[in-house]
């Protein structure tokens, strides 16, 4: 076997430069000065470790170099005897390794402890028998050395070599006892220890039993072994759980954050009492305080995560000491701070977490930057979902955060006036309360889209007399004098509206089309300290003038029902006023830029109702939009909810009276994890790592996914299972040999196409005439890119490429000399779908998202089927995505449909789809469908794959 397939425990950089050849080596080998052979000695175990054979230097270091005693050059000979072939062609040790064996049993006697010590750390890794055998009575004799470095690593040697070859020293276990009971170092005690755990572990457990009451006492890297113990003895034995968890109890007090760490983690695992419960929770917020690691908080908190799932009301008690990690400058500590804290709200925290929120939301307010925002962001979205759980809480906190809605920051202001709706609509007693902070900051609103919400809200919730009319003050305060050009720009003069500037790429709006967004610098009015609406609308803003239309029409129909006929006319001539000065601005041309027509309809159609109001109109606009919005929030709520994974949901009853008892002896390997009573994280990991998945596929699931790799008539029959688990890609081949001649050194070579890469060197079989094997083989994924797999299978045989056995004869008493012989195999396509999956985020996410993305894939609608609604369905199907666009806005008998889709990968990378389709006069659909990602790769493999299942069934 090459050198480079064999087991390697030691690891070197090499310079890739032109290497010294074999006598240059020997040259410095055989200097008489040390430096120089520690140089030739470096060189020829890097060579070594590239696959550099060169036997004939092993006896020239023998000779020249293992007499020496400089202790560099000793340790550079140890790593030496690490990488050398031991053995020959034919498996027997070299005769040199004689020579080799006395050196180490002369190094094994060295008066000093140094070169004692390094000799036995090497005896761990040595796997010959044949060399370590001569050397058990030297290594015995060393536990017993006065020096503990000497001691310790004669330990971890007698542990090495039993573990591996129990028949050279069987009295082992008995030796380190007798250690671990004398010794008084701490790193040798734990060594002697560690070894009985996982040899002798009835030993272990005497000794921990009689040394119960002075485990406080011990040295921290002991007590993490022991802690290991308890939790293995406890799984097997649950009847002396009370004797360890107290030993548990006591080792809450260590000076150790490691040890307090696995203290805590022992006793979650291991009881579900509340006061076991409540240590343990103590601990990790502990930690969370003193520790500066961010790396060690994020560990702390998942921790607290898991903690919460099962126990939540004791959590509930500690939400205010989980929050002081709030004080920590990292955005992952601190979001997924807020996320446990939102899990843990109950009324009797509500209070003193809601102070807490407005603390932090404060403290953001004096300061920029894009940490500060995004953190903003948070609390706010926090601080939204608390007030929808707790609406008695909405009230301190709603106008602390409605500060929030002039903020520069669109993205936060944006946040908070949709959460100041949502509150609106969902609790009428504090429509007063908020109504009138909102007629008192309306004037500080810098964003557009802020201001369309606010404009909305106005129209929408001002229902009373007092509101009305403070409403139309505000309004006309904020939109300025008429006319909204000067008189000389009418006439031709030199006073123009300044031009705005562009600012972001094209955005996708909720329907799927394109918008520019435009953006107007303070006192772009024309006049300095110009109201911010009256600048927004000079800037070409037709969007916001029409829903200011909206706004104006439902205050003057609502002054109808509070004022006398003639009062209410006047009005809403006023209004009619108004509304024709916004046609005349987007028709002057002296805007950033003209009207558009759908903005020109709107508000014309808002001049004919006021001019003739009836009771239809009064109620599509006073009623109607109301009852759509309340349904538009209920469909969300629903749709969140059916979001939220079970595991999240805190049972009310953590077990009923008639539940099964779990007999961990008599349960079978389908019992849920969850359903045991000492739950233990570790072996849950380790299944999970060794591939036993949580769910297994049934045979037919198996079935579509083997590939097959060879043709029936070739001489070698390959197929594979293809299994994609997160990150992993495990290959299962079947290899089986159809010729009537055995197959020797038969080999397996993949290579890759993509971001995969192969985990393990391919390695040689022999197979019989006749004679199947099965083949793994794991591929890391490291990005969500389509791949593929491709190789030959390449094996020695007798003769020529053997064929069928019935035609495998070879002429009698002839031997025909072995043959390479070399079978192609069918390339494996590795699927996008198994790495990405639906998910869901919000409508400004969305929209973020798809200005930021530059990677663009435009696929052309080219299918058979001529329903826009069944074509919609097939590609989500298709692709493994979500559709963001609500089902409400796709009902309808309609020619035209656009949606919006999305899902996220595995690697945490974002898919976004806009799905454009029309049904022409021929019943044909077209259209386009455009990917975007952050990526190239998603896009391009996911276009792809659209572009290859787009066409459907037949209709």
């Amino acid at each position: 076997m090459a050198a480079a397939e064999r087991n390697c425990t030691l690891l070197l950089h090499y310079d890739k430069s032109t290497p010294p050849n074999e006598e240059e080596i020997r040259e410095e080998l055989e200097a008489k000065e040390t430096e120089k052979k520690c140089e030739g000695m470096k060189t020829l175990i890097s060579l070594q470790l590239n696959g550099e054979m060169m036997p004939k230097l092993l006896m020239t270091v023998i000779r020249f170099v293992v007499p020496e005693n400089d202790h560099k050059l000793k340790k550079l000979l140890l790593l030496y005897w690490e990488v050398v072939d031991k053995t020959g062609p034919d498996g027997k040790l070299l005769p040199e390794m004689i020579l080799v064996c006395n050196n180490l049993r002369n190094d094994l006697s060295h008066p000093n402890e140094y070169i004692r010590g390094c000799t036995l750390r090497f005896l761990c890794k040595l796997k010959e028998p044949e060399i370590l055998e001569p050397l058990i009575p030297t290594i015995k004799s060393n536990l017993e050395h006065r020096h503990s470095f000497v001691r310790r690593n004669a330990v971890l040697a007698v542990f090495s070599i039993f573990k591996s070859f129990d028949f050279l020293m069987p009295d082992g276990p008995e030796l380190v006892e007798k250690v671990l009971l004398n010794e008084s170092d701490a790193s040798c005690k734990r060594n002697a220890f560690l070894m009985l755990f996982h040899t002798a572990q009835d030993r272990a457990v005497a000794f921990l039993t009689d040394n119960l009451d002075q485990v406080a006492g011990y040295g921290d890297i002991l007590q993490l072994v022991i802690l290991e113990l308890i939790r293995k003895v406890v799984r097997s034995n649950p009847y002396e759980k009370s004797k360890y968890i107290r030993c548990i109890l006591t080792l809450f007090n260590s000076q150790s954050n490691a040890v307090v760490y696995e203290c805590a983690s022992a006793l979650v695992a291991l009881s579900s009492s509340a006061t076991a419960i409540r240590a343990a929770a103590n601990s990790y917020t502990q930690l969370l305080a003193s520790q500066s690691d961010n790396n060690i908080k994020l560990i702390v908190l998942e921790r607290l995560q898991e903690l919460k799932r099962q126990h939540p009301k004791v959590l509930q008690e500690m939400i205010m000491d989980i929050m002081r990690v709030l004080n920590s400058p990292n955005l992952d500590i601190r979001k997924k701070t807020l996320d446990i804290m939102t899990d843990l709200l109950v009324p009797k925290n509500i209070v003193e977490v809601m102070q807490v929120l407005k603390k932090e939301i404060a403290k953001t307010q004096g300061e920029e930057g894009d940490k500060n925002s995004e953190y903003r962001a948070m609390l706010i979205k926090a601080i939204h979902s608390a007030a929808i759980q707790f609406p008695d809480s909405a009230a301190s906190v709603v106008p602390v955060l409605m500060d929030f809605m002039g903020d520069p920051n669109q993205s936060s202001a944006v946040e908070v006036s949709l959460f100041v709706r949502e509150m609106l609509e969902a609790y009428p007693q504090l429509r007063g309360s908020i109504m009138k902070k909102l007629l008192n900051i309306f004037g500080a609103i810098h964003s557009s889209r802020v201001a369309r919400v606010a404009l909305w809200l106005l129209g929408e919730y001002c229902t009373e007399a007092e509101e009305v009319a403070s409403a139309f003050t505000t309004l006309k305060a904020s939109l300025g004098e008429l006319p909204f050009l000067p008189d000389s720009a009418g006439e031709g003069g030199a006073s123009v509206a300044p031009q705005p500037r562009a600012e972001g790429r094209p955005v996708v709006l909720p329907d799927g089309s394109y918008a520019s967004q435009m953006a107007v610098d303070e006192g772009s009015a024309g006049e300095p300290g110009s109201p911010r609406l009256r600048g927004l609308l000079l800037g070409g803003d037709f969007f916001l003038a029409t829903v200011l239309a909206t706004t104006l029409a439902k205050l003057a129909m609502r002054s109808r029902a509070h004022l006398p006929a003639v009062a209410a006319n006047m009005i809403a001539a006023d209004v009619v006023l108004l509304l024709t000065g916004l046609l005349q601005l987007g028709k002057a041309g002296q805007s950033a830029q003209s009207i558009d027509s759908d903005s020109q309809e709107r508000i014309t159609a808002y001049l004919q109702l006021l001019s003739n109001p009836g009771p239809d109109v009064q109620q599509l606009l006073l009623v109607h939009c109301r009852q759509a919005f309340s349904a538009m929030l209920t469909e969300q709520r629903a749709a969140e909810a059916a979001d939220k994974p079970a595991a999240d949901a805190t049972p009310e009853v953590a077990r009923q009276a008639d539940d099964l008892i779990s007999v961990r002896q008599l349960r079978g390997r389908a019992v849920e994890a969850a359903a045991l009573d000492l739950d233990d994280d570790d072996d849950i990991g380790l299944g999970a790592a060794t591939g036993a998945f949580p769910a297994e596929l049934d045979f037919s699931a198996r079935l579509k996914r083997v590939t097959q790799l060879t043709g029936l008539s070739d001489p070698v029959y390959a197929e594979a299972y293809v299994l994609v688990h997160s990150y992993d890609i495990m290959l299962d081949v079947l290899v089986i040999n159809q010729t009537a001649a055995p197959m020797h050194n038969l080999c397996l070579e993949l290579a890759t196409v993509g971001d995969l890469k192969l985990c393990e060197r391919p390695q040689s079989y022999t197979l019989a005439p006749g004679e199947n094997k099965h083949i793994k083989a794991n591929i890391k994924v490291s990005s969500t890119e389509t791949g593929i797999v491709f190789g030959s299978i390449v094996y020695d045989a007798q003769g020529g490429a053997s064929p069928p056995p019935a035609a495998a004869a070879s002429p009698h008493g002839l031997v025909a000399p072995p043959e390479r012989h070399c079978v192609v195999l069918h390339d494996i396509h590795i699927d996008i779908m198994d790495y990405i999956a639906p998910a869901s985020c919000t409508d400004l996410a969305f929209r973020a998202m798809w200005a930021e993305f530059e990677w663009e894939n435009k696929v052309a609608v080219n299918t058979d089927i001529t329903d826009v609604k069944a074509f919609l369905k097939h590609v989500i199907s298709s692709t493994n995505m979500r559709g963001l666009t609500p089902e409400a806005a796709l009902d309808g008998d309609s020619a035209f449909l656009a949606a919006n889709l999305y899902a996220k990968s595995i690697f945490g990378e974002d898919a976004l789809v806009n799905v454009s389709v029309e049904r022409r006069a021929d019943g044909k659909l077209c259209g386009y469908i455009r990917i975007r990602s952050k990526t190239q790769g998603i896009a391009l493999s996911l276009g792809d794959k659209i572009t290859l299942k787009q066409k459907g069934p037949a209709p």
